[in-house]
């Protein structure tokens, strides 16, 4: 491998998670005090406001629900929201803020890209600047952004005050935490972040496309005369800063991150890799604030940090050293004074290998899925570690919410398989761990496995999954299974060479992600009212500590063991087959 010889590439990843580790335990404790109802700066110049939405809502704050009813008002709130956006994709063409004249999105298209945004999922089978207008993008998508994100949030928060109840029926009201979620958290957060990115060059504007004239005229695809560029505006900064920030993930631009008028310099990069992770890792500590130990916080995020921190290495690591095969051709692959080095197919030079390696991993981590730089280009093992971490159950960090959430799942099954190990009940933070609890953590865990390995299985066998792939072999493989692994998980990125926009992948994905979002959220919610409803044991000298480096180790390595023992099979046929060909072919 043709490595770097400067430390430029680890400082950059040092100053970045310094800047999210540090950042993480004052939001955190901020975040906590809001969902506590506690005084918090914002919540204190707000209420006024809160209390208005509450009463021209119709909703009582003081009254809480029990799991069934919190569920209940949640799917039925997503299911409006994913109405609304479908209603706007159908209609656009007769809607106002369409300076394009963009005619409506078709049915198919419009049903995956509404179940996309309303499950935080953000895939997009469409150009954004090509198919859908102003209108569509700011009350459909930024909005949903927002409302989805918070969604996440709602669900984290009930699963963590069924921990800290006592013999209680209630987790708490939906409608009060989704207000306060996007009221006193994501708005203020995203406004900041807007600006900041509109000061960098991040376009935010009503006006029709603009035009350039181009310095050498060239030829279209139909042999015409091209002498003008056509350049997309919109209101792209205030979507883009939620996006990242809710890890939504879904572009204004059909190139995402890696388009300038997303993503223009090397500070607006770095702005909104930190968006990417910011609330996921403070959201650790809320949960340790919440339960009155944040240890058990910290336990959770430093586990995240312990997988996260291999897979960026192993990531840059593959795409510094290069392609194989130019080597072969005498292409100079070293990184010097003059070049970047490394395979910088699919890479914007203001980025370079580091950021986009960085980008990569974090967006993965998390259920991100914006861009940077096309994952599709990537060396087989780089793309093997997007791939991976997605796969994994997003808990990486993981979005907001849906993140903690699923690894304290994962944290409950350690405690639950330590508990076996020794002969002891299971409990975890004074709550028992039962055959209920167990089998509503098999479902998180499991159903995503399933929905991402059976529609793989399912597409490379019918016709209609056959006809979308572009390339042959394992790459092609690799991009069907990265397909339902980011459908299922809810991620949101691709290996843009499957032809997604077709009827079979619109439907198929779009059920991925209404089934990987809700099927997940549901058994959260039953466990933590399982939780809520039982009382809190005391500690004694043979209670397992969940917040030791000991156990740390142990929950890293059961998410570990169960991603590898579920995908590497998979795996197997894809990016690993087609790792081991390239260096056959140069052997």
């Amino acid at each position: 491998m043709n490595l770097p010889v400067d430390w430029n590439p680890a400082v950059q990843a040092f100053v970045y998670l310094a800047a999210v580790l540090v950042s993480a335990k004052p939001l955190g404790i901020y975040m906590a005090l809001i969902y506590e109802g506690k005084p918090a700066l914002l919540n204190q110049w707000l209420k006024p406001l809160e209390n208005f939405f509450y009463r021209f809502s119709g909703v009582d704050p003081a009254k809480g629900m029990d799991w069934k009813a919190y569920a209940v008002a949640m799917m039925i709130f997503n299911a409006l929201g994913l109405i609304m956006v479908y209603g706007l994709q159908r209609l656009q063409n007769f809607l106002p803020l369409n300076t394009m004249s963009l005619s409506r999105v078709p049915p198919d298209l419009a049903f995956n890209t509404a179940i996309s945004f309303a499950s935080n999922t953000n895939w997009q089978n469409y150009g954004g600047e090509r198919t859908l207008s102003y209108l569509t993008q700011m009350l459909g998508l930024t909005v949903q952004n927002f409302l989805s994100a918070a969604t996440g949030m709602t669900v984290l928060i009930a699963v963590i005050r069924g921990f800290v109840a006592r013999q209680a029926k209630e987790i708490g009201n939906f409608w009060v935490d989704l207000t306060r979620s996007v009221l006193y958290i994501l708005l203020p957060l995203a406004t900041v972040l807007a600006f900041f990115l509109v000061s960098q060059g991040v376009v935010q504007s009503f006006k029709p496309y603009g035009k350039a004239s181009l310095v050498q005229p060239l030829k279209g695809e139909t042999g015409q005369d091209v002498s003008e560029q056509i350049l997309p505006l919109g209101p792209a900064a205030s979507q883009i800063a939620i996006k990242q920030l809710g890890t939504n993930g879904g572009g204004f631009f059909s190139v995402n991150s890696a388009h300038p008028f997303e993503n223009p310099t090397p500070l607006s990069c770095l702005l909104q890799l930190l968006a990417i992770l910011l609330i996921p890792a403070a959201l650790c500590y809320t949960f340790g604030s919440m339960v009155g130990d944040l240890r058990q916080g910290r336990a959770l995020l430093l586990a995240m940090t312990l997988i996260f921190v291999p897979c960026l290495l192993v990531c840059y690591l593959a795409e510094q050293g290069g392609n194989p095969v130019f080597e072969q051709l005498g292409i100079d692959q070293s990184a010097n004074a003059l070049q970047p080095g490394g395979n910088m197919e699919g890479k914007e030079a203001r980025f370079g290998i580091t950021d986009s390696a960085l980008w990569a991993v974090a967006t993965t981590a998390a259920s991100n899925g914006s861009v940077n730089s096309m994952h599709d280009s990537y060396m087989p093992l780089g793309g093997l570690i997007a791939m991976w971490l997605i796969e994994l159950g997003e808990v990486i960090y993981g979005g907001v919410g849906s993140g903690l959430y699923g690894m304290i799942a994962f944290a409950v099954l350690a405690v639950f398989i330590a508990g076996l190990m020794v002969g002891r009940t299971p409990e975890y933070l004074g709550k028992k761990i039962e055959a209920y609890e167990i089998k509503m953590v098999s479902l998180v865990i499991l159903i995503p496995p399933i929905l991402v390995l059976l529609g793989t299985a399912v597409s490379v066998i019918l016709p209609a999954g056959k006809s979308g792939i572009l390339n042959p072999g394992p790459h092609g493989f690799s991009e069907v299974l990265y397909a339902f692994s980011s459908a299922g998980n809810n991620n949101g990125s691709a290996f843009a060479g499957l032809s997604g926009n077709r009827f079979y992948y619109n439907v198929a994905l779009g059920l991925a992600m209404f089934f990987g979002r809700y099927w997940l959220a549901i058994p959260l919610l039953a466990l933590a009212g399982s939780l809520a409803g039982k009382k809190t044991v005391p500690q004694s000298p043979g209670t397992l500590s969940t917040h030791t480096p000991i156990f740390i180790f142990f929950l890293a390595a059961v998410v570990l063991i169960v991603g590898a023992l579920t995908f590497f099979p998979a795996l197997a046929l894809g990016p690993i087959a087609e790792h081991l060909m390239f260096k056959g072919s140069t052997a």
